[in-house]
């Protein structure tokens, strides 16, 4: 069991992560003292997810209220500069903005209420993903009554991304808590593996039992009758309910209302972003080709071969069974009525 410790944090004027770039193989913290290692960070992965991303915005403000002050305009205008770069860091994951926003709204009143606010967003960070998972559960609970759940899932939405707890796999640690829980499918995730090297090690950390299988699997599973139900979580909702997660989330979804079975999206109210209308409104991230094309730093495609790497798609919300917040059922599509 590795130390209980928040996927991001802040510590003695620093932002501290776990650095998830590194797991399952090793578990290592890292200490980000200026906003350029924080934009790094993200970039390369070392901390994702929308909660903590959000997390990361607030605090990134943070450092740099701390570093370059506020008491005259060049301070002020060069703090907002290096939020907005850190907002553009990930287009697609919309906390990271809110995060960066909801902290520039008050760095006026100078770097330590900056600081005190962000911090007070990861202290209800754990609350609010407690609410929304459980009413996830409840939910699914009450459309697959009357057994213990084979339930799958796709990326990674536990504690790894979010400061504390987790949205759709905090949603699974409700059922497995209570003893309503058979077995977890989790998705490898491409293209970096979230599922297989996130998801699995925190499944197997809590000693919840699970299968990992590949993407282009998941059909097969739901077509043999190995799954009950789809949980995902999600970094952007359009004021409509449509929903971008990781890339491979729409064609999970498809595949579920093939097979009548639920398919539920469990996110925070800081992810759904109402200047949105709808799904053709959301930026989707494209991710380097070399995450395609080498493994391990192996070429595994020709020189020259195009690549086409999507970070995120978009599930319409005519295909969602229900998009699940801390403050209930969001949006109802297909299906199941809740």
């Amino acid at each position: 069991m590795c130390r209980v410790v928040r996927a991001i944090d802040w510590d003695s004027g620093a932002v501290v992560i776990i650095d998830q770039t590194l797991l399952p193989g090793r578990f290592s913290t890292v200490r980000l003292e200026t906003v350029d290692e924080l934009i790094g960070a993200i970039r390369r992965l070392a901390v994702r997810g929308a909660p903590a991303l959000g997390a990361a915005g607030a605090l990134g403000v943070a450092l740099a209220a701390g570093r370059h002050g506020t008491e005259t305009p060049e301070a002020l205008a060069t703090v907002r500069a290096e939020a907005g770069r850190l907002a553009r860091a990930r287009p697609t994951a919309v906390n990271l903005r809110h995060g960066v926003e909801r902290a520039l709204a008050v760095l006026e009143h100078g770097p330590e209420a900056v600081l005190a606010d962000a911090l007070a967003m990861l202290d209800t960070d754990e609350r609010i993903n407690r609410a929304a998972s459980r009413h996830a559960a409840d939910l699914l609970l009450r459309l697959c009554p009357g057994r213990r759940l084979r339930v799958l899932t796709h990326c990674n939405t536990g504690r790894l991304a979010t400061v504390a707890w987790g949205t759709a796999l905090g949603a699974i640690r409700h059922l497995h808590a209570e003893g309503r829980l058979e077995v977890v499918l989790a998705d490898e995730t491409r293209p970096l593996l979230q599922g297989s090297r996130l998801t699995a090690w925190e499944l197997a950390d809590e000693g919840i039992p699970y299968r990992v299988l590949p993407d282009s699997a998941a059909a097969s599973a739901m077509a043999r009758g190995m799954v009950d139900c789809v949980v995902v979580g999600a970094d952007r909702i359009a004021a409509n309910g449509d929903t971008a997660n990781k890339i491979g989330t729409y064609g999970l979804a498809v595949v579920a209302a093939r097979h009548d079975l639920p398919f539920v999206v469990v996110a925070t109210e800081s992810t759904v972003d109402r200047s949105v209308p709808d799904g053709a409104g959301i930026v989707v991230e494209e991710r380097a080709p070399e995450e395609i094309t080498h493994f391990a730093g192996t070429r595994v495609a020709p020189e020259g071969t195009a690549v086409f790497n999507p970070a995120f798609d978009v599930t319409p919300v005519a295909l969602v069974t229900a998009v699940v917040t801390e403050n209930g059922v969001l949006a109802e599509g297909r299906g199941q009525t809740p």
